[in-house]
């Protein structure tokens, strides 16, 4: 990346501050050469490593992978919590992934956490270290395979053993996922500890499933479909209350001390498919299924509306008695992550994204402005609005579509379907209204035909007022492909840069599915490539919102882009959360799958740092990289930025436990820094012990504290 794209990145371009142009409001910045900030040695030549292209080629010729979490010299890291350590009335669960620190004094804070989802093998291998007890994992494989490979739980006899043996191994998992709040302390040397306080708690997926009161709470139209007594499809009975949290992913915090938790991959434990009421249909049509290597269907033992699930959770960490809210208004799609930006005399704004192929990105506006943005009663601002979604387009304008009932329906038609070498194809609403989920439309015949059935929104969908609104609400990501939103690459975090007041998202990777695939005409490698499948990073700005008026402009430019520095990339691949210190330094993790050779060259998932600075050609700095066949996720500083928090998730996704001796050799070609190639052997651990580090002992999910063996800013003066 040269000088002018780090600036662009950075914000720090001088261009109007007019509506809809991005800011020029700068940070103060430094001209210091990467090679000087804090960094690690990673698997490949980057531009910014000080080294010669004869050095790159002694240096990198041959390596081995560490199933440790490596950081720069000088620095530490220390081990917080991990999965089965006491939490307030539970335990920590499962895949931490978000992670959000509430000051409560100068020493002492809450730690939100997200438990995101199970990955099998790491989970059985490790249930019975984490909890103490074992689980009949053996006994009901078996009989599933014997049932066919999976089963209608709630359709069994009472006493079959099938039933009886699903039900406890879906519990446990559903217990394992959802949202923790922990207590911290900071001891005299400086370090955050875990702490436990009165104040902890757990929020897992079958929360209120026994004891009602501890069901969480809907607001906005989509209340009213979940309140319908006629209906479509499947009534759990609860009416607007909901049981349960799982699939938490990333998320947000509000500056009225509140959090905001991302429910993003719920369609593998439930029906994600809905009628034209915006019911579900019932939880058969996700049966249950269970291997070593996959678990589906967890809401099927316990007939769990797939409709209460895909939301937007906003609970107090500081407030254990108060039940956590499903804010619809905010949608229903596979969130990854929340911005929130809150001026006064201005409405409340929400962005977030959907984290699938083709997934889009969306912003909430409240009808009714905020007055200071610290008031706790800005909560209730989240319940009356609209929600809106991104049309970009290829010159970098765009604008942003209601999801309303008057919405013209205008499916997605890219402008360069030439890119493609076919047609373009858009998952819609099923044009038999009868009928739950979708159709691809694979022409512009029947997209033609499609508008013809259905003018607008009003008339795919059924309901009286607040309950059509919410049944568009609840099908939300397929309601934005009616209107023409803009499927883009696996759009994932969404967060405020305080200095310009842009709003930066990662697109983890360009790739497709059955249902579509991002526009080719936005979501290009450095030479115009299609598919690119190690993502980018987006800089966003959008005219202010109005609370009455719906929709608005927006400008939008990719400022980084992933892959190998020899391919035009920065060196990362694939993207996912942000966080943005004082200084507007973006630090940045990486999620990459593990498998294929194109993926593998990148090593380990890591944390890397994109400098706000205004001297020399600039690239990303390699500051932390993961265990083994793990992801870093959630970073988050204290408000002193001495500390940075990380989430460890999944080491040892792919290979499980490591035995000792247990390696694999891995031979690719790279570049150096000249353009001459070179061939690296690479040696890399199968699986992961971290973070006991004793061969043949299960890994865990855990957090971890980042900070300077001496103490002090975790980015010195530079």
């Amino acid at each position: 990346m040269k000088r002018r794209s780090l600036l662009e990145c950075l914000g720090l371009t001088a261009v109007s501050a007019a509506a809809g142009v991005f800011s020029d409001r700068q940070a103060d910045a430094r001209a210091t050469p990467v090679a000087e900030w804090p960094s690690i040695s990673g698997p490949m030549p980057l531009p910014g490593d000080g080294l010669t292209g004869t050095q790159q080629r002694q240096t990198y010729r041959r390596i081995s992978l560490l199933d440790r979490l490596e950081v720069p010299k000088g620095y530490r890291s220390d081990v917080v919590l991990t999965w089965g350590d006491r939490l307030g009335d539970g335990v920590m669960g499962f895949n931490n992934d978000y992670l959000a620190f509430t000051p409560l004094a100068p020493d002492r804070a809450l730690l939100t956490i997200n438990f995101e989802y199970i990955s099998a093998l790491n989970w059985c291998e490790g249930y019975l270290e984490a909890h103490g007890r074992s689980l009949p994992f053996a006994a009901l494989e078996e009989l599933l395979r014997q049932a066919g490979g999976r089963a209608d739980i709630p359709a069994l006899p009472s006493a079959s053993p099938l039933r009886n043996l699903a039900e406890q191994v879906a519990q446990a998992a559903l217990e394992d996922l959802g949202i923790g709040v922990a207590g911290l302390r900071r001891a005299a040397d400086g370090r955050w500890r875990h702490e436990p306080t009165p104040l902890e708690r757990r929020i897992h997926g079958l929360s209120g499933l026994k004891e009602p009161n501890q069901r969480l709470r809907s607001s906005g139209p989509a209340a009213a479909v979940f309140r319908k007594r006629n209906r479509l499809g499947y009534d759990d009975g609860l009416g607007d209350r909901i049981v349960g949290t799982f699939a938490n992913c990333a998320g947000g915090q509000t500056p009225w001390g509140t959090v905001l938790s991302a429910e993003e991959n719920f369609q593998s434990q439930v029906v994600e498919a809905v009628y034209a009421d915006g019911s579900s249909p019932p939880p058969s049509q996700r049966p249950f299924q269970f291997t070593r290597q996959r678990v589906a269907g967890l809401g099927n033992p316990f007939g769990l509306a797939g409709n209460k699930y895909g939301w937007m959770v906003e609970l107090d960490p500081r407030d254990p008695n108060k039940p956590a809210v499903k804010h619809t208004w905010l949608g229903r799609f596979r969130h990854e992550a929340v911005a929130v930006r809150a001026r006064p005399g201005e409405p409340l704004v929400v962005y977030s994204a959907c984290d699938r192929h083709s997934g889009h990105l969306y912003r909430f506006v409240s009808r009714r402005p905020v007055r200071d943005p610290r008031n706790p009663a800005n909560s209730q601002l989240l319940e009356e609005g609209r929600l809106e979604v991104a049309q970009l387009k290829a010159d970098g304008t765009g604008q942003w579509l209601p999801l309303s009932p008057k919405t013209p329906i205008d499916p997605f038609n890219s402008t360069q379907e030439e890119i493609l070498g076919s047609p373009t194809q858009i998952e819609v609403p099923h044009s038999d209204r009868r009928r739950a989920g979708g159709e691809v439309l694979r022409s512009a015949a029947e997209r033609e035909r499609y508008r013809s059935l259905y003018p607008t929104l009003a008339d795919l969908y059924n309901g009286e007022a607040e309950e059509l609104q919410g049944a568009i609400l609840i099908d939300a990501h397929l309601a934005a492909n009616a209107i023409g939103a803009t499927p883009t690459a696996r759009p994932e975090d969404t967060d405020i840069d305080p200095i310009s007041g842009d709003l930066l998202i990662t697109f983890t990777m360009g790739g497709s599915d059955e249902t579509g695939s991002p526009d080719p005409a936005i979501f290009r490698g450095p030479k115009g490539e299609t598919p690119w499948p190690f993502g980018w990073v987006m800089r966003l700005s959008d005219a202010p919102a109005d609370g009455t008026v719906p929709g608005g402009a927006l400008q939008w430019r990719m400022v980084a882009t992933g892959g190998t520095p020899w391919k035009g990339g920065l060196g990362f691949a694939n993207p996912d959360n942000l966080a943005i210190d004082q200084r507007g330094n973006i630090w940045m993790v990486t999620d990459r799958s593990f498998g294929s050779s194109e993926s593998d060259i990148f090593g380990k998932n890591a944390c890397w740092i994109l400098p706000r600075t205004v001297s020399g050609d600039q690239e990303a700095v390699l500051f932390a990289s993961g265990p083994i066949e793990s992801e870093l996720c959630g970073p988050c500083f204290d408000p002193e930025e001495h500390t940075l928090f990380l989430a460890v998730q999944h080491p040892g996704e792919q290979h499980g436990c490591h035995q000792r001796e247990q390696l694999e050799m891995q031979a690719f070609t790279l570049e150096d820094r000249s353009g001459q190639r070179f061939d690296q052997l690479r040696s890399v651990p199968l699986g992961s012990n971290w973070p006991s580090g004793v061969p043949g002992r299960p890994p865990r999910p855990g957090i971890v504290a980042v900070s300077r063996s001496q103490g002090g800013a975790l980015l010195p003066p530079i």
